[in-house]
């Protein structure tokens, strides 16, 4: 089930990938990334990392 999980756009829904990948930083709490889309949504994730 895990390995369906992909990242979308927070405005349109479109898959991001890493052409749209902008910002990665590291802290203890895990990685954030975040990604620019097409239609000017900013979204940012988070992998913990254990």
């Amino acid at each position: 089930m895990l390995d369906q999980l992909t990242a979308a756009c927070e405005g349109c829904n479109r898959p991001l990938d890493g052409d749209r990948l902008m910002l990665t930083m590291r802290t203890d709490a895990g990685t954030r990334r975040a990604y620019e889309c097409g239609c000017g949504a900013v979204t940012v994730t988070v992998v913990r990392e254990d």
